[in-house]
């Protein structure tokens, strides 16, 4: 199935309001050759007149040619027109993409159209390059927040560029909330199997999955664990969904203070994750919290290495992340080896097509 069944036919973002109206069926109708002498008489009349050769090739581009709109001005493209472009039934399904984790994305779009959410995705890119291929191939699905990182290598974990590309999350969910819309947040290194949505049970202001590998009861509690060795929880940061409440604006606020306070040094590789975890655990009696389902959503460190886990819980699986493993490669191939890495045999299933 080819891509163009997946855009939107509603209106493109940067087109023309006012297209120019189609020709009545009556002038339609009506049928004139060229060739015709009266027709060459005339023809050569205006162009001696004005003055002006236009050779038949150049002619028939300007005629009839599409101009489509220039890539830069998605340049000009908010988030709050983004936002409001794909949104539906006040969702957005978000995620932060640079060029080199294009096949993720591409891997990622292809398991969430199969469960019919692709139309409320909404890519922010951290380059223009990213902002360019995915509007090129899916015009308004994508956004570029200023300013753009240098994005053209893939951080590892732990680096300072990794640091640099994940702490604009928060912001960027922020604002989405200030703007008034519930937003589920992934990375792309992430696989639906089923549909999420049921499982956001409830009016809570934040769901979450914990990273933790020890295996909890099928019907374990959906309070904020209690805190690990570090003294606190460990939480992902890589799927939350949030509504537009207080209390899920309290703590993205939260989560962007304690990145503030955790800053990326070469002696303290930090990153996104625990500065979450601290917003949460020091706002758990202010804000209503849900843990989402192991079955459901569990961590790469669990369904990619514990075999028994996995078959006990066959069929519960909604979405699986490939965490746990570092370096792009290594991704890919983990994917491969158990049949989720999409894009070689199901590209055509992705809004964005082969790329």
């Amino acid at each position: 199935m080819s891509s163009f069944l997946y855009q939107r036919p509603i209106h493109n973002p940067l087109s023309d309001p006012y297209p120019i109206s189609p020709r009545s069926s009556s002038n339609s109708q009506k049928s004139y050759s060229i060739f015709s002498p009266t027709a060459l008489l005339v023809l050569l009349s205006l162009m001696v007149v004005m003055g002006v050769f236009f050779p038949w090739v150049g002619m028939r581009e300007s005629l009839f040619s599409v101009t489509k709109p220039s890539i830069s001005k998605w340049r000009d493209y908010t988030l709050a027109q983004a936002v409001s472009f794909v949104a539906q039934n006040g969702t957005v399904i978000v995620c932060a993409v640079s060029q080199p984790y294009l096949p993720f994305l591409n891997n990622w779009l292809i398991s969430i159209t199969r469960q019919k959410h692709q139309d409320k995705v909404l890519v922010i890119a951290e380059d223009y390059a990213t902002l360019y291929k995915v509007n090129e191939r899916w015009p308004g699905h994508a956004v570029l927040v200023p300013p753009a990182l240098d994005s053209q290598t893939a951080h590892k974990f732990g680096s300072q560029g990794f640091f640099n590309f994940t702490s604009r999350r928060p912001r960027h969910l922020l604002h989405i909330l200030e703007l008034g819309y519930n937003v589920m947040y992934n990375d792309v290194d992430m696989v639906w199997l089923a549909d999420p949505f049921p499982y956001l049970k409830g009016k809570h202001d934040v769901y979450f999955t914990d990273d933790m590998t020890a295996v909890k009861p099928l019907n374990h509690s959906h309070d904020l664990p209690p805190p690990g060795k570090k003294g606190r929880t460990y939480i992902c940061s890589c799927m939350i969904f949030l509504r537009p409440t207080s209390g899920a604006k309290l703590v993205m606020k939260k989560w962007i203070e304690e990145m503030k306070d955790q800053p990326w040094s070469r002696a303290k590789k930090a990153n996104d994750q625990p500065a979450f975890n601290w917003a949460l655990d020091k706002l758990a009696n202010k804000v209503d919290l849900y843990l989402l389902p192991q079955a459901a959503f569990p961590t790469g460190g669990l369904y990619f290495k514990n075999k028994t886990w996995v078959q006990e819980t066959k069929g519960m699986h909604v979405i699986i992340h490939n965490n746990y493993i570092l370096g792009f490669e290594k991704k890919i191939k983990r994917f491969h080896d158990y049949g989720l890495w999409l894009v070689d045999d199901h590209a055509l299933e992705s809004p964005l097509g082969r790329i």
